[in-house]
């Protein structure tokens, strides 16, 4: 009875590891000491990321041996020059990225942007130029 209220489940854990992408996509896998399947990945609130294979990626591991384990990133890339506290930078792959700067201006780079929607500029709907058009 005595040893038995001296023995107690071990408390949870909380550790983290680098781990190497093996699967990608919304079935995540990840190789940290060993191949970990179906992981879930976090990031911040708005954000949907799905982690890229062979990538290295932090591995948040908790509960009572660390058996339950999460992605919830990766390494930054280098912060665009000049870029200042509070401003957001996405970037995703072949150099296209949504940059939300602290003077109020956003910047849009990318091979094509579509825009679904209305489109107000100045509170303004946007109507196309019509110049030319019709006349000879």
């Amino acid at each position: 009875m005595w040893l038995s209220k001296q023995m107690r489940p071990a408390p949870p854990t909380a550790d983290a590891d680098m781990g190497m992408t093996t699967i990608a996509g919304g079935q995540t896998g990840v190789m940290t000491r060993g191949e970990v399947r179906d992981l879930p990945v976090y990031g911040p609130g708005g954000y949907v990321w799905l982690p890229e294979n062979g990538k290295t990626v932090l591995v948040i591991k908790g509960g009572p041996g660390g058996e339950e384990q999460c992605v919830s990133g990766m390494r930054q890339k280098e912060a665009p020059r000049g870029m200042k506290p509070g401003e957001v930078y996405l970037y995703g792959p072949k150099g296209n990225s949504v940059y939300l700067k602290a003077d109020g201006s956003v910047e849009l780079r990318g091979g094509r942007v579509d825009i679904w929607g209305s489109l107000m500029i100045n509170g303004v709907p946007y109507k196309p130029c019509t110049c030319g058009e019709g006349s000879l």
